[in-house]
């Protein structure tokens, strides 16, 4: 192991802080993997997966010049294909089990739950399990593969991945993150996660909500309004008015569909109430510049005198934080596009994308506590790069505070031109064979 050059070392430095190396292997071996003693063993294997995201997701040939020359690209690939999946979701879990979630509300663990996508390579293992959009002609697209998160709303930590099917509702996947939430939590998340059945199954485990309204729910703020009770009664809100708290603020009851959902059992169905009562928030967004105007919430936070409507606002607007923490992960850490060719790969692939994000944001969380400022205003990017080129041994120094730019707002518009090139619209095969055709009949002409 004297060959293995500095840059492991330091990643080994500093996961030892947060997952030693005593607890991956106790990791692997409640995952019941067995292993012989070699150069890659688990722990290295799992020290060089990190280490080669921290370097963008880095080429297999890269990393025998960032931790030495001791193995061929080839033979670490095996390594990583040897590790198994349960082992990297249970250091992701002992990783941040040992951080702790610092997020609070009223004492209460705060929580933000959002989906996002990744583009994998076209093979047909990944075709079949992660399908490219419908409207796309076989042949002429990528799998695309959907991603259910949820993170610790204070420090970004990334808790729990969902990996799914492009086709696979949101719905159908948040519910298997409930029973990771404990009673008194408050989960926060976009109007995509916004129904009947999310807010009844929180709220029977004891967990509060915050989610921006459905764009199909009607919500009308006037006192003792009528609610639809048939068919006919279309255009009114099917919720039942109950007590105004104040001007955009009321208390209504949500009523349970009589249509189950098809990613809910018989008994889950029967065991949820037939009315929910949930408290409808409504805000302006007063700062110009914004594409969203106004803001219906959605949250099971009743008590106006507890949780007054400008801190329901609050807890939104921290939600969007989400938007940030992916766009960290997708662009700054090229997640965006995933290198692995099979469905094992490529969820441990996006296990280790997180693991390595969540070093960055521990770093980062170090990092603002000494310099005394929120750890969003440390630069995500100034953390990365010093993990990347430290020395062993060296100690945290200053980073780069990234300076409050409330009135800064940007249009959605991509300035920087793309090429001109057409969209492929057939399969590369048949491209190819025209062209040749094309080429052909060139020659004889000339």
């Amino acid at each position: 192991m004297a060959s293995i050059y500095h840059a492991l070392a330091r990643v080994k430095q500093d996961l030892r802080k947060h997952l030693p190396e005593s607890t991956i292997e106790q990791a692997a071996r409640d995952a019941g993997h067995k292993w012989r003693k070699r150069i890659l063993d688990p722990i290295v294997t799992v020290q060089l997966f990190i280490l080669q995201v921290l370097h963008f997701n880095t080429s297999l040939t890269h990393i025998r010049h960032l931790a030495g020359p001791q193995f061929k690209p080839s033979a670490y690939c095996q390594a990583r294909q040897r590790l198994p999946l349960k082992l990297m979701q249970s250091l992701l879990r002992r990783m941040c089990d040992a951080a702790g979630a610092t997020g609070r509300f009223h004492g209460y663990k705060l929580w933000i739950a959002d989906g996002s996508s990744a583009s994998l390579p076209d093979t047909p293992a990944l075709q079949n399990v992660f399908p490219q959009p419908r409207r796309q002609r076989k042949g002429c697209g990528f799998p695309l593969l959907k991603l259910l998160g949820i993170f610790d709303a204070a420090t970004g930590l990334f808790f729990e991945m969902l990996p799914a099917s492009l086709h696979t509702h949101e719905q159908s996947q948040i519910a298997r993150l409930h029973p990771l939430l404990g009673a008194g939590d408050v989960l926060l998340a976009d109007r995509g996660i916004c129904s009947f059945w999310q807010l009844a199954l929180l709220q029977v485990r004891g967990i509060y909500a915050v989610f921006r309204m459905h764009q199909k729910q009607i919500v009308d703020f006037r006192p003792h309004r009528k609610h639809r009770q048939s068919k006919t009664d279309k255009g009114r809100p099917t919720s039942k008015w109950i007590k105004r708290l104040g001007r955009h603020d009321q208390i209504v009851e949500w009523i349970k569909p009589k249509t189950r959902p098809a990613w809910m059992k018989r008994s889950q169905y029967d065991a949820l109430p037939a009315t929910l009562r949930v408290r409808e928030v409504r805000y302006v967004i007063p700062r110009k510049g914004q594409r969203t105007l106004e803001v219906t919430i959605a949250t099971t936070l009743l008590d106006p005198t507890l949780y007054p409507k400008s801190e329901i606002s609050w807890l939104y607007q921290a939600r969007w934080e989400v938007e940030t923490h992916f766009r960290q992960l997708k662009t700054t850490m090229h997640m965006r596009v995933l290198k692995c060719t099979t469905v094992d790969g490529v969820q441990k692939e996006l296990l280790a994308f997180a693991l390595a994000y969540n070093l960055v944001r521990l770093t980062m969380v170090e990092a603002a506590t000494r310099q005394n400022v929120d750890i969003e205003r440390i630069s995500f990017i100034d953390t990365l790069r010093w993990l990347t080129t430290a020395m062993p041994g060296d100690a945290l120094p200053d980073l780069v505070i990234n300076p409050l730019r409330d009135d800064r707002h940007e249009p959605r518009a991509i300035k920087r031109r793309a090429k001109q090139y057409d969209l492929m619209n057939k399969p590369r095969k048949e491209l190819r064979k025209r062209l040749r055709q094309r080429t052909g009949k060139v020659q004889v002409l000339n």
